[in-house]
Order: structure tokens, then sequence, then C-alpha cells
């Protein structure tokens, strides 16, 4: 596992992820890119459980994303199956998991502050915290995408499906979008990434 992970994460982090992955019912795995989800956590029919990670996210997203999911796990096995997905037990679960982890040894410097900020209430994906999205973005491989927030009013992007959308105005914290084939209205969180086309 350690041969796996050194690829992944700080060379720092992985003692640490070693302890917290050393059950004889988990498993992790590494899958291609998904673009719905970096990660997932779910328990096997065979009572063994196991949680899958994105490999091409860049160091940080990949330990954050590792971390949230042994946090199902762990919340799981403390608080039981009847919990809420990302309720209490996970936050707290989530915060105590990832507390050792925030430290200049594992953390760009930049990056510890609105990580420390974040896990006062972590949410169900990091990337709802704009903030903290957009700075962990920047260790990303160089591509071709925008944040939706960076799209001028009026402009033109698609998604990675392929549907081509004309960017509107903000809500309180969305943005209305226009789907351009079927006149669709749709909500885009300010950090999700698109190709501008005009």
């Amino acid at each position: 596992m350690q041969n796996l992970l050194q690829d992944y994460i700080p060379q720092e982090a992985i003692p640490q992820v070693l302890k917290l992955i050393e059950h004889d019912n988990l498993t992790v795995k590494v899958k291609n890119e998904r673009k719905t989800r970096h990660g997932d956590y779910k328990q096997l029919p065979n009572g063994k459980h196991q949680i899958t990670i994105n490999s091409n996210l860049n160091k940080y997203r990949f330990l954050i994303t590792l971390i949230h999911e042994i946090a199902h796990f762990e919340a799981y096995n403390t608080y039981g199956k009847f919990i809420k997905p990302h309720g209490l037990e996970w936050k707290l679960t989530f915060q105590h998991l990832m507390l050792p982890f925030l430290n200049p040894n594992i953390f760009s410097n930049e990056l510890l502050p609105l990580l420390a900020n974040h896990f006062k209430n972590p949410k169900a994906s990091s990337d709802t915290d704009v903030n903290l999205a957009l700075a962990l973005k920047q260790f990303d491989a160089p591509n071709n995408k925008t944040y939706i927030f960076e799209v001028p009013v009026g402009s033109i992007f698609k998604l990675y499906n392929g549907k081509i959308f004309k960017k509107g105005s903000k809500r309180i914290k969305r943005y209305e979008c226009i789907e351009v084939k079927t006149g669709k209205l749709y909500l885009f969180n300010p950090n999700a990434e698109v190709e501008l086309l005009n």
C-alpha cells in the first residue's frame, strides 16, 4: 500500500495514512478520473469496506479526499450505519482524522489557513468551499478549464459532457446558465470547471 500511496500524497503524510488504513477489511483503490466525484466509500456485500480515489487529483486534494472517505468508514464503525452520510458524526470524525495532517510539513503554507477555516465545519465536498478549491487548483496539472466565476456574463462555455451553456447572472451563491440547445436554466457552483468557447 505504501508503494501505491507514495505517488499520490505528500511523502510526510504516508506513515499517518498507513496507520489509518491498516484494517483487514478495508481496501483503497485508485481509479481513473470520474467527473462526478473525487472518491467514494462503500461497504461491499461480503462485509468488507472499499474506498476509491481518482488518480488525476493533485497530492493535496488526493490526501483530503482519502481522509474524507476514511472518515466515512470510521464514522460508520463508530456510530453505525444509520447516520447521515455527511452529518455531525462524519464531520466530527473528519475533523479528528484531518487535524494531524494540518501542518507545514504536509500542506503548503498558503493552504493551511484555508484548510483550518474549512475544517471548522467541513462540507460534503471541498469543492463547495470556493477559496479552498481555487487554492487547490493551482497544484493541478495545467488544463484548458476555467472556473465559472471567472467566465464573463454572456459568454458561451462547454461542460465535460459536451453540453453548451450561456452564462447568466449570479444568484446568492450560484450562477444562472442557460443550456443553448434546450433553453433550460441550470444553476452552477462558482468553482465548476468549464471550457470557455468565445
